[in-house]
């Protein structure tokens, strides 16, 4: 006995081989869609044009503080961090870039028409100034090497950023014209040309006679904007200093050009930035020399005064320790007013270096205030001779660090040579452009196909709601009758241009698998109709594409040839195509008799097939449902039953029009043909209610179109046992 846990085992491996199974069933789509998107990934790989990187490395050295003590102080405030991030900025800003972009001219762009498609891929190869021969005589396009060297081009508002076109002529001859056409200027390479608004010079212009040339001038602003974009700075690691430099574009000699003029640029501004800094300091230290001497000389005036006067040549031991103690801090309380002045000039009060700076000078004063209550307990001649030396020995020390801070201030402004240098200069790999990386793109198409196929037959599987099982149809009370696979015979059928001649699957191919399907069917139907009231087989479908017209047609051959005579009726007197299906023509059919125009030995073609007598659906009537509720359609009934075997009528789809319910109550045996993956479960469960509304019993269904699948009841669906030959 199974258990439960034996079941959900099993249901798994069912899933798993379901799984599987559709994968090994669209194998050929999976297939085609990534081998689709490989194609595309060597295409754009081998056409797509290949972009170069110009690479530069520059360093940013710590700055060293020209004024004394402001080392410390920025220590102390733990400003010592990296300046690459204000380089950076400075890098890539419109200073620097703008003038790189000036030098270049990089807001003019000239570039030749290509022959599209190939034309960038057929250009390659040649150096500039190396003209490509012309092909296919196509003289318009660029074929590579071409070289337009503008000098100047001024143009009117009106035509900034739109696109003109550049024409080289015979001997140095151009034109330029606008975008509409009309020639705006023209003349000689080298020359300067006036015409109206427009100035233009091209100081170089290589081409074949006839090349043409996109040009458009961009605002200044516009180019900057966008090399701030392309040109990426980055720094090696955390405070390291070492910034790298990237830039990429089309042309390698133009992206090397971009980077060395940038970096030029910028090393520039920082050693005018640096020198007109150093310069500025310098003329402070100077105001601040003769301020000091003035101090020195007072100072000195004074000592020896009060020496001359009290007969005091020197100071005791005691008081010359304390007045070095005294004159050390005093040394730093000028320097860090040296500094205040400097601070003053670059941030406000509220700035923590100036906040710091304000610090320490309160510290040094307090020392101040505590070594001046000890010279109150000297005698009054030695505190006066203390207070005398001090001040000689701090406006001395003073003025000889501004002289020395002069001298280092005039050297280096004279000999800037900025805290940034260029390590690596600006160098482009020719043979090694970064996009697009071949072998990568390849693979991302690659997958990125079969992710898509894969994609596309999952989703379809799961919005595909049409049964896949006849077990479905049978747990709607319907027995399927027989499952006719969809063979190759009756693939080619279906997908038959319309109105095309067709010839029956049973007559052109006996052995196909469909046939012995319906071969299967013919005994089912023996006993199936051994109840039934009449010798009426009604084929219908729940909607249309299932397949009865197929069905009907076959099956009437197929017991034909079993002996019997056949009656095959196209009931559709709205789109009935079974005509086509027989090969012959419409003609003369079921609504002329039932209109009374035509009898019925005028509308039964016989023996189209072997057995087999057909009457068509006649000319379309404007009301076929009324006509089938006619007594003329129960008169045609009555007549044609006792002559035949068996009358199939091949009627319209019940959920479409009412006529099936019609004919059905006329009929001794219906058949609903329900189609492999198209009919949902649902829509032939409604088509069976449909029937039972209207007293119409369903025999049962016919499972047509079945196809092969890896896994599930379709897999067993294609055996063939044919005769080996002998």
């Amino acid at each position: 006995m199974m258990t439960t846990t034996d079941q959900a085992r099993d249901d798994d491996t069912l899933d798993l081989n379901a799984l599987f199974g559709t994968l090994l069933d669209h194998k050929w789509v999976i297939a085609a869609v990534t081998g689709a998107f490989f194609f595309i990934g060597v295409c754009y790989a081998v056409f797509a044009t290949p972009i170069f990187q110009a690479t530069s490395v520059v360093q940013v050295e710590q700055k060293t503080p020209s004024l004394p003590g402001l080392s410390d102080l920025t220590q102390s405030l733990g400003t010592t961090a990296s300046q690459a991030t204000t380089e950076i900025a400075l890098i890539t800003s419109r200073l620097v870039i703008g003038q790189a972009a000036d030098e270049l001219r990089l807001n003019v762009q000239v570039d030749p028409q290509r022959l599209p498609l190939f034309g960038d891929y057929l250009s390659r190869g040649h150096k500039p100034g190396q003209l490509g021969a012309v092909r296919f005589g196509l003289s318009r396009y660029g074929w590579g090497g071409e070289v337009v060297d503008i000098f100047k081009l001024d143009l009117p508002d009106a035509l900034m950023n739109h696109k003109l076109q550049l024409r080289a002529g015979e001997n140095h001859q151009f034109t330029l014209l606008d975008d509409n056409d009309k020639v705006i200027a023209s003349g000689a390479v080298g020359q300067l040309v006036k015409s109206g608004d427009v100035t233009v010079q091209i100081r170089q212009l290589v081409a074949n006679p006839g090349t043409r040339f996109d040009v458009v001038e961009q605002p200044m602003l516009t180019t900057v904007n966008k090399l701030q974009t392309d040109i990426v700075a980055l720094e090696q690691g955390t405070d390291s200093g070492i910034i790298d430099l990237t830039y990429n574009n089309a042309d390698p000699v133009l992206a090397q050009q971009v980077m060395e003029h940038i970096t030029r640029a910028y090393v520039r501004q920082n050693v005018e930035r640096n020198s007109a800094e150093a310069a500025s300091q310098l003329q402070f230290v100077k105001d601040q020399l003769p301020k000091v001497r003035n101090e020195l000389d007072r100072a000195q005036a004074a000592l020896n005064v009060f020496q001359t006067k009290s007969g005091t040549v020197d100071i005791s031991m005691q008081t010359k320790g304390l007045l070095d103690q005294i004159v050390g801090v005093e040394n730093n309380i000028q320097q860090l007013h040296m500094q205040q002045a400097d601070i003053d000039r670059r941030f406000t009060h509220d700035h923590p270096a100036y906040q710091a700076l304000q610090q320490q000078m309160g510290t040094l004063e307090a020392q101040k205030a505590a070594m001046e209550k000890q010279v109150g307990g000297l005698p009054d001649t030695q505190q006066e001779l203390l207070k005398l030396n001090r001040d000689v020995q701090v406006s001395s020390n003073t003025y000889t660090s501004l002289l020395n801070q002069a001298q280092q201030l005039d050297i280096a402004r004279a000999g800037t040579v900025g805290n940034v240098r260029i390590v690596d200069s600006s160098l482009v790999d020719v043979n090694q452009p970064v996009q697009p990386r071949k072998a990568l793109v390849v693979v991302i198409a690659t997958f990125l196909g079969g992710f898509l196929a894969l994609a596309f037959v999952f989703l379809k599987q799961i919005l595909n709601r049409g049964v896949e099982d006849p077990a479905v149809i049978e747990d709607l009370g319907l027995p399927v009758y027989a499952s006719v696979p969809l063979s190759r015979g009756q693939a080619i059928g279906a997908r038959g241009p319309r109105g095309a001649r067709k010839t029956l699957l049973a007559i052109a191919d006996p052995a196909d698998l469909a046939v012995e399907a319906f071969r299967s069917l013919r005994t089912s139907l023996h006993f199936a109709r051994l109840e039934a009231k009449n010798n009426i087989l009604m084929i219908t479908g729940a909607s249309p594409f299932a397949g009865k017209t197929f069905v009907s047609a076959n099956l009437a051959a197929v017991i034909a040839q079993a002996g019997q005579r056949v009656l095959l009726v196209d009931g559709d007197m709205r789109r009935g195509t079974l005509h086509q299906h027989l090969g012959i023509r419409a003609g003369e059919g079921l609504s002329d008799l039932l209109v009374g125009s035509h009898e019925l030995g005028n509308i039964i073609q016989k023996n189209i097939v072997p057995n087999v007598d057909f009457i068509s659906r006649g000319r379309v009537p404007p009301n076929p449902s009324e006509l089938l509720m006619h007594e003329h359609f129960t008169a045609f009934i009555g007549s044609v039953v006792p002559q035949y075997d068996l009358i199939i009528i091949d009627t319209p789809p019940i959920l479409a029009v009412t006529d099936a319910a019609v004919i059905g109550h006329h009929v001794g045996t219906s058949l609903l043909v329900a189609r492999f993956g198209l009919n949902k479960a649902r829509e032939l469960a409604l088509a069976q209610q449909r029937f039972e509304q209207n007293g119409v019993e369903l025999k049962g269904a016919i499972f047509n179109a079945v196809e092969r699948r890896t896994a599930g009841y379709a897999a067993y669906a294609y055996y063939k046992y044919s005769t080996e030959p002998t």
